[in-house]
């Protein structure tokens, strides 16, 4: 009998993977599930297991152990039928250079079983989601840009309409017009397909996620929405202000609001006598009206704004406390909490 995951409502499912080599563990006790339509971030640092779990679940690598399943097939006994609900992008996708992009999603269709006029319909298809089919369906592969051979990628991907996509590192190399242009591409699949993606350029993936999962040291270090993250790991505001006070004024002017503010020095007086300061509070609430209004009877303001915290924030507490935690013994049963 097929063995099937408890919530198959999920598109993923992974419960305890492990993988290891020799003593080395290269994920350690993996569990995360993704929602059907939803858009997963998947970050760490270089060798922190995210390609290892991303082959995993492919059904091109086994766990040493722990379960996976795709929607409720069970990735180790049944991969081939898990990976008819799949399509793969790897790193630094291989593609034959002397083939036209047409012909190649064509050989790919058929190796994964559509037939006939079908495969004109789905390499049409898959071709104008991509926006290859204008500029690229006749042109031989080696002669794209990069950013047209990442296209071509994520075409090969949706071939057979697989209920999850996961992309390895789908804009590495690509120049800020290309990487906009796969961002509004994977944006386009928000709802239809799950979509897991691995990325070091952090701004894209939380302009693009609906959830961000961090990996550190092969274990799951954090997971949520990059503002449920914000709260956990950098529960503090900061407001940034260039003013004409020094640091004693500031100090003294901002004591009598009674908001707790702890004041860093970002930058001395200028020659036109403005300094900058970060403001940080642990009042989670608009204040920037009452500062403006409080400070400027005091000194005089050249800007203040409220800096919120980036994904590469976030990303760089998550990492420094997993590396703290490890050191303190206390991380192992916290991992499958974040998880969830």
């Amino acid at each position: 009998m097929q063995e099937v995951a408890q919530n198959v409502e999920y598109s993923i499912v992974a419960e305890g993977l492990c993988k290891s080599y020799g003593a080395m563990k290269a994920i350690d006790n993996v569990s995360f599930k993704i929602a059907k339509g939803e858009i997963l971030g998947f970050l760490g640092p270089n060798g922190a297991g995210k390609s290892t779990t991303m082959r995993i679940l492919s059904g091109l690598m086994p766990a040493t152990s722990g379960r996976a399943y795709v929607c409720g097939v069970s990735v180790a006994n049944f991969p081939k039928l898990a990976q008819t609900h799949i399509g793969y992008m790897p790193e630094n996708n291989p593609l034959p250079e002397d083939v036209r992009v047409a012909e190649y999603l064509k050989f790919r269709a058929a190796i994964k079983g559509l037939k006939g006029g079908e495969i004109r319909r789905e390499v049409d298809e898959v071709m104008e989601v991509c926006q290859l089919q204008r500029k690229a369906s006749r042109k031989i592969i080696g002669n794209l840009s990069k950013g047209f051979k990442q296209r071509v990628g994520i075409a090969d991907a949706l071939l057979g309409h697989p209920e999850v996509i996961i992309m390895d590192e789908p804009t590495i190399g690509l120049d800020p017009h290309q990487i906009i242009a796969i961002r509004e591409l994977i944006d386009s699949l928000r709802g239809r397909m799950s979509v897991v993606i691995s990325s070091h350029i952090l701004p894209e993936i939380e302009l693009v996620c609906d959830r961000v999962m961090i990996i550190n040291q092969g274990m799951v270090v954090a997971s949520g929405t990059p503002e449920n993250l914000r709260n956990e790991f950098l529960p503090v505001d900061t407001y940034k202000v260039s003013a004409s006070a020094t640091f004693e004024e500031m100090k003294a002017a901002l004591e009598p609001l009674g908001f707790g503010f702890k004041i860093e020095t970002v930058a001395p007086k200028n020659s036109e006598g403005f300094a900058t300061y970060a403001l940080k509070t642990k009042k989670r609430e608009p204040l920037g009206d009452i500062l403006i209004k409080e400070l400027s009877q005091k000194m005089k303001l050249r800007e203040l704004y409220l800096a919120r915290p980036t994904l590469e924030d976030i990303f760089m507490a998550a990492t420094r406390r997993s590396w703290e935690e490890k050191r303190e013994g206390i991380f192992g049963s916290k991992n499958q909490e974040m998880a969830k």
